[in-house]
């Protein structure tokens, strides 16, 4: 949930020229020099930039005021001051405005950009790690690499084989068996090496056996293929990898002998071992999960944007923020879904409460602040004797003067009851106890580094004992806070494992459209059975040029989902963007996953099963609305936020226009052939 249009704007403004009293007469000023020229830097590096303003002459203008106005967005990838230090704190570009100004004469500005780079190659991967092949077989093996602090790395690999004659490697990583025997390959990136054991064995393969035979499935299914090797006597070889393909059609076909294919049809798997090949013919039928969806309910607002939504365990009651200098959280009675009615309202010194959360038993509830004119931010805790009626019994403002973005309420028997929650100011995890909600007091703090340079936590999710923690560029982190896995506990929260991947690389598309600079991190997390759905928030550096209100700007994004089925060791097997506009904040429900995003409206779209490549390609989406309304507070433009599902009805919360709450229908049956 992070800082979203509010913040998309802010940047927006950042990169335009600072406003200057008007001024009557030109400037004696003909150009800045700046140093560096080198505009580049690495992570943890620091630059201090110097200008000089110089007359046509290039002699420098007496009286000429030399101004360093940082850039708002740099606070993401590093920092700049007015002084002109910019230090890199991760991959991305962070930058400042050089203003020159002559008394009464118009500011010659220039706006500088610096790129941050990762360090040098700590560690390098090499998939597989191992090799068992046949003489004539040949195989890709993949490098990844990263520095020091986890950023990956790209850069030219250079390959070499202890014993050519046995084991072959090309200089793109393509391993040949020729003979019997064992061989060494390496892969080195600047002083950092990873080995790669090949055996080439001497039993010749006789047949091959495939499985499953002409199995039938619908797109998007998971098929797991095996195959047997035997030799002359019909015993089994083990530990071969085979090589994988498929045709036609779109679809994705991995090393472990996982398909999936996108589109319904025929397809032809094969897989080959040497001069020998195995195959079988996939039918898959249409998914048919595509649903009518009914506007059950709607509540308009107009005077803010419309922020968080939640639901009282009771059902009959949602809570509501508010942004864009929004100072309170609506009561809401959804009894009647079909009429929603505000109850009441909670004031705050706030310009925005962004999140709200209740304790599971329904009595308590916090929502965060942030803007408030006396920096006393944080979070504020409000009874719920009668939920229609929200009554502030207590804030907690330690430490959280830069504002708290996101809550979680997550109670364990053994440790009472704690809000997990964010500091906008400093990066860091909060963890308070409100075990006596009158009285909230910390229990620990936590953060991926000390410096928290160049980064921010957005969101967290709880669940067994788990947090799962949103931190922009550090990507995913797991703590044990209970589980037990690590020795964890809210006092203590413990490591437990970090998704860490290349946004930049991911996004690039953003950074062709609107320029370096750009807005991108992982945002908000949901684990669900053995994944765990991420969702980028993405926005492009710079508008449109020329266009206004909705066309002026757009969200990008993608949902990642990241298997957790070895929680020390995620991985990235799916994912999941709009054909236009980004992902936002989801909900989970049975098998199915809810989302606001953004200009792209309402989605909900069939998780169920297993989960691998593109599952829009898969036709997984089930119902799209468009949550645009001509009387809303931003008119006639979707900016879909989020949403919370209750007893079959998705509460959706639409940023420029309040509250939907929406249905989705049976299935049509049957459809046409």
């Amino acid at each position: 949930m992070v800082h979203a249009l509010p913040l998309l704007l802010a940047l927006q403004a950042a990169a335009q020229q600072p406003q200057t009293p008007p001024a009557t007469a030109p400037s004696p000023i003909a150009r800045l020099v700046i140093t560096p020229a080198e505009r580049t830097l690495l992570v943890g590096d620091t630059v201090r930039v110097q200008a000089t303003a110089v007359d046509s002459a290039g002699q420098p203008v007496p009286g000429a005021v030399i101004r360093f106005i940082p850039l708002s967005a740099a606070r993401f990838e590093g920092r700049s001051d007015t002084t002109g230090r910019l230090v890199g704190g991760a991959p991305g570009v962070i930058g400042l405005t050089v203003m020159a100004t002559v008394p009464g004469t118009r500011a010659v500005v220039e706006p500088l950009r610096f790129t941050v780079t990762a360090r040098g190659p700590a560690r390098l991967s090499v998939t597989p790690a191992a090799l068992k092949l046949v003489p004539g077989q040949a195989l890709l093996l993949d490098v990844s690499a990263v520095s020091e602090a986890g950023d990956p790395v790209r850069g030219e690999v250079k390959w070499r084989s202890s014993a050519a004659r046995v084991a072959a490697v090309s200089p793109e990583g393509v391993v040949t068996a020729y003979g019997p025997g064992r061989a060494t390959l390496s892969a080195r990136m600047g002083n950092v090496e990873r080995t790669v054991a090949v055996e080439v064995i001497a039993t010749p393969v006789a047949s091959l056996e495939l499985s499953p035979q002409n199995p039938s499935a619908r797109q998007g299914d998971v098929i797991r293929f095996a195959l047997v090797a035997k030799d002359r006597t019909g015993r089994p070889i083990a530990g071969l990898q085979p090589e994988w393909s498929f045709s036609p059609g779109q679809g994705l076909m991995e090393r472990d002998g996982a398909f999936v294919g996108y589109e319904a049809g025929r397809y032809v798997v094969t897989a080959t071992l040497g001069g020998k090949a195995a195959r079988t013919v996939v039918t898959l039928a249409p998914r048919n999960v595509r649903r009518p969806a009914e506007i059950v309910g709607r509540l308009g607002r107009s005077l803010f944007s419309t922020e968080e939504v939640w639901i009282h365990p009771n059902g009959k009651i949602a809570y509501l923020g508010t942004g864009g200098g929004g100072d309170r959280m609506y009561a809401i009675d959804i009894s009647d879904p079909a009429h929603p009615v505000v109850t009441d309202s909670l004031m705050a010194n706030t310009r925005r409460v962004n999140d709200i959360m209740t304790t599971p038993d329904g009595k308590y509830l916090v929502h965060t602040r942030e803007g408030a004119s006396d920096r006393k931010n944080g979070i504020v805790l409000a009874s719920l004797e009668d939920p229609a009626h929200p009554k502030v019994i207590a804030e907690y403002t330690t430490d959280l003067t830069g504002g708290v973005h996101s809550t979680f309420i997550y109670q364990q028997p053994r440790y009472g009851t704690h809000i997990y929650l964010t500091n906008d100011g400093t990066g860091y995890l909060h963890i308070i106890d409100i075990s006596d909600p009158y009285h909230p007091k910390e229990a620990s703090r936590w953060s991926t580094r000390p410096d928290q340079l160049g980064n921010s936590l957005h969101d967290v999710d709880v669940q067994d004992g788990l947090a799962y923690l949103s931190y922009w560029n550090e990507g995913l982190v797991i703590l044990d806070i209970g589980n037990g896995i690590k020795g964890g506990s809210p006092t203590n929260p413990q490591l437990v494992a970090q998704y860490k991947y290349d946004l930049n690389a991911l996004y690039r598309d953003v950074e062709a459209t609107g320029g370096p600079g750009f807005i991108r991190g992982t945002h908000t997390a949901w684990r669900h059975k053995n994944y765990v759905f991420i969702a980028d928030e993405v926005f492009p550096g710079s508008a449109v040029k020329g266009a206004r209100d909705a066309a002026a700007y757009r969200a990008y994004g993608r949902l990642q989902v990241v298997d957790v089925s070895d929680i020390e060791h995620p991985r990235s097997v799916a994912w999941y963007e709009p054909e236009y506009g980004g992902v936002h904040n989801v909900w989970v429900a049975g098998d199915t996953l809810y989302m606001g995003a953004y200009n792209a409206g309402f989605r909900a779209f069939d998780i169920s099963g297993e989960l691998r490549g593109d599952l829009r390609a898969q036709a997984r989406e089930i119902v799209h609305v468009n949550t645009a309304d001509m009387e809303g507070h931003v008119a006639n433009s979707a900016m879909t936020w989020g949403v919370v599902v209750r007893d079959g009805l998705a509460y959706v919360n639409d940023d420029n226009n309040g509250l939907w709450i929406v249905r989705m229908l049976p299935r049509r049956a049957p459809l046409t052939p």
